[in-house]
């Protein structure tokens, strides 16, 4: 048990049968009455932000979630596959397990995976990722790194909007928690 005191952001919580991760949190101490804590709450099965308030004090079950490195291996088509490093125990997570992750997965890539009483929550993705464009209108001559953005797709399907000097083959560095364009590789 924890103390809702002692929430710290990426702490992970049990309440009503399922696991949440603090995201943010704010304690609260009005003039009258008790004080509280203000949070918002990620759900990590289905990836639902909620806003909660406890009283200041109250006692909350530690989620104990467990981190492995995992190596991605490839797509079937149905299922992406998946190998722990240290055991090379192989298995496999659903587009739906994985969310927005399959925009940045990239083959042999290694990544980080959750889990939480031997059911995988889904996966930590390193925050920057280096993938190549596949696809993309081509640059003119003359333009530079200021000025407008063009679509991109990357060989992973992803899309981001890129400066109109990239061209197809570029291997550009992407923020994979906010899905933007950082540099060219």
């Amino acid at each position: 048990m924890i103390s809702t005191n002692d929430f710290k952001t990426g702490l992970t919580v049990e309440l009503d049968k399922d696991v949440y991760q603090v995201i943010e949190f704010q304690h609260v101490k009005p003039g009258k009455g008790a004080a509280f804590v203000r949070t918002k709450l990620r759900n990590l099965r289905t990836g639902a932000v909620v806003d909660k308030t406890f009283n200041a004090g109250e006692k909350i079950a530690k989620a104990h979630v467990e981190r492995c490195e995992v190596q991605y291996l490839y797509n079937d088509g149905q299922e992406y596959h998946f190998m722990d490093t240290k055991t090379y125990d192989q298995f496999s997570m659903t587009k739906e397990q994985l969310s927005d992750a399959v925009k940045y997965l990239k083959e042999n890539i290694v990544i980080v995976n959750l889990t939480f009483k031997g059911q995988s929550l889904g996966v930590d993705l390193p925050n920057y990722v280096e993938l190549e464009v596949t696809d993309t209108a081509p640059g003119i001559k003359g333009d530079t790194a200021s000025g407008g953005t063009k679509p991109a797709t990357l060989e992973t399907g992803a899309v981001v909007n890129v400066p109109f000097f990239i061209n197809i083959g570029d291997l550009l560095q992407v923020d994979t928690r906010t899905g933007q364009y950082i540099k060219r590789a």
